[in-house]
């Protein structure tokens, strides 16, 4: 498709999507955005098709266009061909657009300490568990460093730049060297990161001391994860208190039947809701341990986080964060500093 020159753009208070005329085939044009807009249905012009709608409250938009075709029975989802802007994720790159103001953390451009990753395999309880081990490139095994682990570990490096946070982090010494271990959950995430207890085991009494037996660790770590990631992250340090020394968790899938009904077809509903009803009924296990809840403004776990972090907060501490943005990556890069950052210092000092 071509670039035209009648293109996207942000306006004074709305922001219109334009995709230029390609042919008649197309017979509908939908806007598939990750935060929620005002309308989603393209009208037709001599131009092309377009869609103006209020500026919503995000300081950025990830979104698609969805084209009705008279030949194909189901729709064709493409990026917007005006706009050169895109970001990477699991499912193939979106468009994005920033709405004035937006800026991007300044330590993408920031110098990094060097690094190396190795792959690490875990043969547990569990069946294998698969990931990496960063670390920065003069520590040496028995140098003892505190551990990091990030369940959805190659996808967080990869989309959300954690790796790139944290070499940057070190290289201005706002974090001290660390070692990092990014967790892939395996072909059914589902099954491993909702509240399951042989996954919780296997991380907190396999993985955790094989890593120790391994290099050398300093403390204990401090383990995150984004949406069904950080529900297992929670989980696993209810089921096994003591082993972690904080909790980082980012938009988590805390869902309850008040704040979540939408969700009540999911295979694993009754194990994620039994498990999170548990914590407005019982005392935490680990009063002192700090944990970081952090979330987007502009997505639908927001009402489940906010209401368990104010919970959490009445028993233990509890550092509340979020974005204007819906469940991305870019909103857990976004969030990772000062969030992560304060976390991780009270965890280790």
């Amino acid at each position: 498709m071509p670039v035209t020159t009648n293109a996207t753009a942000v306006q004074a208070d709305r922001v219109v999507f334009r995709l230029p005329a390609i042919g008649p085939e197309i017979t509908g044009v939908r806007l598939w955005s990750e935060v929620p807009v005002a309308s989603t249905t393209f009208t037709r012009g001599d131009d092309g098709w377009e869609l103006s709608i209020p500026r919503p409250p995000a300081h950025r938009i990830e979104y698609l266009f969805r084209l009705t075709l008279a030949d194909q029975d189901e729709p064709v989802t493409i990026t917007d061909p005006t706009n050169q802007l895109r970001v990477a994720g699991v499912f193939g790159d979106h468009s994005w657009l920033p709405m004035p103001g937006y800026a991007e953390p300044s330590w993408l451009d920031a110098p990094r300490s060097n690094g190396t990753t190795r792959p690490w395999e875990f043969d547990t309880a569990d069946g294998p568990v698969t990931g990496a081990l960063w670390a920065p490139a003069d520590a040496w095994r028995g140098s003892e460093l505190p551990l990091l682990i990030s369940h959805d570990g190659t996808q967080m490096a990869q989309y959300g730049r954690l790796i790139d946070f944290l070499a940057a982090a070190i290289a201005a010494r706002r974090l001290p060297p660390l070692r990092v271990l990014l967790l892939d959950p395996g072909p059914h995430r589902h099954a491993r990161y909702a509240a399951n207890p042989l996954y919780a085991k296997a991380l907190a009494t396999e993985i955790v001391p094989a890593v120790a037996d391994r290099v050398a660790v300093t403390g204990g770590p401090v383990l995150m994860g984004q949406s069904l990631g950080a529900l297992a992250a929670l989980y696993a340090a209810r089921r096994h208190p003591g082993t972690f020394a904080g909790l980082f968790l980012q938009s988590g899938s805390f869902f309850t039947p008040a704040f979540d009904p939408q969700e009540a077809g999911y295979s694993h509903w009754t194990q994620v809701t039994g498990f999170t009803s548990t914590l407005y009924r019982t005392d935490p296990p680990e009063p002192d341990l700090p944990i970081g809840i952090v979330c987007g403004s502009q997505e639908e776990n927001l009402a489940n986080n906010r209401a368990l972090a104010a919970h959490l907060a009445t028993r233990q501490p509890v550092d509340w964060g979020e974005v204007p943005d819906g469940h991305t990556w870019t909103t857990w890069r976004d969030l990772l500093d000062p969030y992560l950052t304060r976390l991780l210092m009270e965890a280790w000092t």
